[in-house]
């Protein structure tokens, strides 16, 4: 099972392909990390699979909110971020899903912010970051669907950069594997219902 094209980079802006919802809320940025995984199901059945995705059964992520002192249900979804602060910005069913958060990231506590996606865009209040995270799918000639997940962040002033870069450099590694994870976990409930949805019923 393979998870390709990482990308991992700081500074940037779109570049002129199609244009997504993490284009339009978060256009520029001072770090960006990508990774794609292929899945052998149909987009429906993808974005079903994302939606309903039980991030309990990452074991990385789990840690990574121990570590955060933050509590970790026995069942834990997407919906479930926005009741820590994280803003569903936006959705394309079966095509795009975009959460936003702001916070102070490097800080033990985060610092996080709670705002309306109409508030996140034009956010610049020194001392933060704003990041956008998000689930995108391209169906693929052959049948399969690529599957990303991409996450960028933008400072609002030189210092919080600063912060922001030593804290990333020290967790970026770890954030990837996290996101590599929960891009299996996703494939594996894909495909498995995928396969179950092949199967005659008698």
């Amino acid at each position: 099972m393979m998870v390709d094209s990482m990308i991992n980079s700081f500074g940037g802006e779109v570049s002129m392909r199609k244009r997504m919802l993490i284009d339009e809320y978060l256009p520029v940025y001072d770090v960006r990390e990508r990774h794609r995984i292929t899945v052998h199901a149909p987009a429906e059945q993808v974005y079903g699979a994302v939606r309903a995705m039980d991030i309990s059964e990452a074991r990385l992520t789990r840690l990574l909110f121990r570590l955060r002192g933050l509590p970790c249900p026995p069942r834990f979804t997407l919906d479930d971020f926005l009741k820590m602060r994280f803003t569903l910005l936006g959705e394309r069913p079966n095509e795009e899903l975009l959460h936003g958060l702001v916070g102070k990231f490097w800080t033990p506590a985060g610092k996080l912010l709670r705002l309306e996606p109409e508030d996140y865009t034009d956010f610049n209040e020194r001392g933060y970051a704003k990041a956008a995270w998000n689930f995108s799918l391209a169906q693929q000639a052959n049948g399969v669907v690529s599957l990303a997940t991409e996450t960028r962040v933008h400072c609002t002033d030189g210092a919080s950069r600063m912060k922001f870069r030593l804290y990333w450099t020290l967790i970026g590694a770890f954030s990837g594997l996290v996101r590599r994870e929960m891009l299996q976990i996703i494939k594996r409930n894909a495909e498995r219902g995928s396969r179950r949805e092949r199967i005659p019923k008698p």
